[in-house]
């Protein structure tokens, strides 16, 4: 007798969810964790109304959060409006095995555990959080490199004290951040976790871009995701802090040390290949190394490099180098305007609130003073 074919095995699907706000590196190496644990990863993000509801309004918008979570290369299927509690209806409509979520508490707007019932019911895993990295820790640094003068007017952000500025934090749903310094500690372990290990297939077209990429954000998506329409292999070439910190100006950029945007970067579904702290210039040497068949660059001025030359001249000259629309205005100046914009936001609620607080106050003194002589 012939043996019975073995029975092909369903695909474990494995079910993660969360606000995604900036979504972060520290997001995607929990979507790496989790994809590691099954074979389908899918991935509920919450709408802004659920994420306002619990925990504070977010700093990127719903459509934006999605598109984030869509591009970390782990991901599979994306979930859009899921509820912020999880339960196990949820994960047996989208025919999930389990939840797995980080070793940090997440709880819902009355301050219970939101993945409590997927617990009790077994149907949960923990996948470690990356320490040194979180929303409220890249809200922090923003908002201390905004804390000077531009353009000869005062920041709004400049007359905060360090604990008014930490309060203002807390309200994003996590710790006070109290100074710029980046905690999150670089190896290679990490670096290799995150690299796909893929390299160029024989003829394949390779598309070069370099630049800060600095607070990973849907308008880098875009552009990478062009770049990538336009040949089969991309490599990213991320500049160092130095480099940045000139061509952005001085001040506290970059916001995100290098290794950091090195992973940001890797974890993107669209790039196969980064190079870590990549010269500013795209000279000969390194078309040559790389095999570079187009050089794209986005919309953005380019800042003419220490010796007042264009950093692309080489393969302008050549004929490879292509500027790429995204057809997304969106920049680190972007997310830095809507995080001031909400902390005018908090001061404006609070006015309202001390206001009403003294009316009310008032009615209640004068009810008593009629109660007394009445």
């Amino acid at each position: 007798m012939e043996p019975e074919p073995k029975k092909s095995r369903a695909p474990v699907r494995v079910w993660c969810d969360g606000c995604y706000d900036m979504c972060h590196f520290g997001h995607s190496n929990s979507f790496r964790q989790a994809k590691a644990m099954g074979d389908v990863l899918v991935v509920g993000v919450h709408s802004d109304d659920e994420v306002s509801k619990h925990k504070g309004p977010p700093m990127m918008t719903d459509e934006e959060r999605y598109k984030m979570v869509r591009s970390v290369k782990w991901v599979d299927e994306v979930i859009e409006d899921a509820p912020y509690i999880t339960y196990v209806s949820t994960l047996d409509k989208y025919k999930c095995d389990f939840c797995v979520h980080g070793d940090d508490i997440s709880t819902s707007s009355d301050g219970t555990d939101s993945y409590a019932e997927v617990k009790n019911a077994d149907r949960f895993k923990e996948c470690r959080r990356t320490t040194g990295i979180s929303t409220t820790d890249i809200v922090g640094r923003l908002l201390l490199a905004t804390r000077q003068r531009r353009g000869g007017k005062e920041s709004p952000l400049e007359s905060m004290d360090t604990q008014a500025l930490g309060s203002f934090v807390e309200g994003f749903g996590g710790r006070s951040a109290q100074t710029g310094v980046s905690h999150f500690l670089p190896t290679t372990q990490k670096i290799i976790q995150f690299s796909s290990g893929r390299v160029p297939g024989e003829g394949d077209k390779i598309i070069y871009t370099v630049g800060s990429f600095d607070i990973f954000h849907c308008g880098h998506v875009d552009f990478l995701k062009k770049a990538k329409e336009l040949g089969d292999f991309v490599i990213v070439g991320v500049n160092t802090d130095q480099d940045v910190n000139y061509y952005k100006g001085g001040g506290n950029f970059p916001i995100m040390t290098l290794h950091e945007r090195v992973l940001s970067v890797l974890a993107c579904r669209y790039v196969d290949e980064v190079v870590i702290g990549a010269p500013y210039e795209v000279t000969q040497e390194l078309i040559d190394h790389f095999k570079i068949t187009v050089v794209a660059h986005g919309k953005t001025p380019i800042v003419l490099n220490q010796e007042g030359k264009d950093p692309f001249h080489v393969p302008k000259q050549l004929g490879i180098f292509q500027v790429i629309d995204s057809g997304n205005k969106m920049t680190s100046q972007t997310i830095i305007d809507r995080i001031i914009a909400q902390r005018l936001m908090y001061e404006e609620r609070n006015r309202k609130k001390s206001e009403q607080q003294k009316i009310q106050n008032a009615l209640a003194e004068l009810q008593q003073r009629r109660d007394s002589t009445s």
